[in-house]
């Protein structure tokens, strides 16, 4: 099946690339980028030299639905969502890696991301999370790939929202991420001399405007309203997200009953690890994989619960992920093309 990269020269973009190159049904035929066209891929990134013989070319949705069944829009959010429009209505299946999509609500998306460019479309994707909304995705036509906080939360949240076992607020969530999810622009903040030998918090409480999205699709999984209170950090590393969530539980958790619940949770899925009792999850066993890797540690006699997960956040953090969105999509094994084992070291 012959697919598109657009936006091609980010870094979720460039991931993508590297996932779809190993994939045995998928051909890219399409790659753009508006500020890098007509120049070879091979030579605007030289790690695809020798891998991709092809050029960068300006988005144009008619010439890609005549070359291509599936595009992955990995552009800047706003800049997205009429090149979605216009893809789609081309006929051309999309999987959309920018937070146009997916929030359900058309005013809530306007709040935290501004006038919504193709409002039409606002809440006709599927969320593109496969271990909470597989069923929804299979056979898709636009799948919204979530954020990679919200990934990295809601798959060691989610079981316990299900089953009823935690409250519901305040659940207090800690991430720390790689650098490269803020993308590839130049800014003080992401400045080698910057970041070096540095962590600090940033947007915090309900600043971020991931937070609706974890508060969307948390209050799916729990029936009723969820309410988060978020502080993501910048950590001196390049990949990688690890968070920690802070819950109170409604009656005593054990340790064995709480690794049990997730284990019950993702026995039958292939990119989320339950850890042994006692294992916490770190950045180094994911990296570069689609993994995300979770454990809990309940506390019995003060009536709390902490969960923990790792992920790469370009990787189940958004191109992977999207890969794995695609793969149901089209009728594929889910794990066409993912199954690489991490970087390490």
């Amino acid at each position: 099946m012959k697919v598109a990269v657009v936006g091609a020269s980010g870094y979720t973009g460039l991931e993508l690339l590297r996932v779809l190159l190993r994939h045995p049904e998928f051909e890219i035929a399409a790659v753009t980028s508006e500020r890098r066209a007509g120049q070879p891929i091979g030579e605007a990134f030289p790690s695809l030299r020798g891998l991709l013989d092809l050029e960068l070319e300006s988005a144009n949705p008619a010439s890609l639905a005549e070359r291509v069944e599936l595009a992955f829009t990995a552009l800047p959010h706003a800049a997205s969502a009429p090149v979605v429009r216009d893809v789609r209505a081309a006929g051309v299946r999309v999987v959309d890696l920018s937070a146009d999509f997916r929030l359900h609500d058309l005013e809530t998306s306007e709040t935290w991301y501004g006038a919504h460019k193709a409002p039409e479309l606002v809440g006709t994707a599927a969320y593109g999370l496969p271990e909470l909304h597989r069923e929804r995705i299979r056979g898709a036509s636009l799948v919204a790939v979530p954020g990679c906080y919200p990934t990295s939360v809601l798959l060691p949240l989610a079981p316990f929202l299900r089953e009823g076992v935690v409250e519901t607020s305040p659940v207090l969530v800690d991430s720390k991420s790689g650098v490269s999810g803020a993308g590839r622009k130049l800014e003080d903040a992401y400045l080698f001399a910057e970041l070096d030998s540095n962590c600090k918090a940033y947007k915090v409480g309900r600043a971020h405007r991931h937070v609706p999205e974890i508060e969307q699709e948390a209050s799916l999984a729990a029936g009723t309203g969820v309410r988060i209170s978020f502080v993501p950090h910048l950590l001196p590393t390049i990949r990688g997200i690890v968070t920690t969530i802070f819950l109170r539980t409604r009656a005593p958790l054990s340790a064995t009953a709480a690794h049990a619940l997730l284990t019950r949770a993702y026995a039958d899925e292939r990119f989320v690890r339950v850890l042994p009792p006692g294992e916490t999850p770190a950045l180094a066993s994911v990296r570069g994989s689609n993994f995300c890797d979770v454990a809990a540690f309940p506390d019995e006699e003060g009536g709390g619960l902490i969960l923990l997960s790792a992920l790469d956040n370009l990787v189940k953090g958004a191109g992977g992920q999207a890969v794995q969105c695609a793969n149901l999509m089209v009728g594929l094994p889910e794990t066409s093309g993912l199954l690489e084992a991490p970087l390490v070291p």
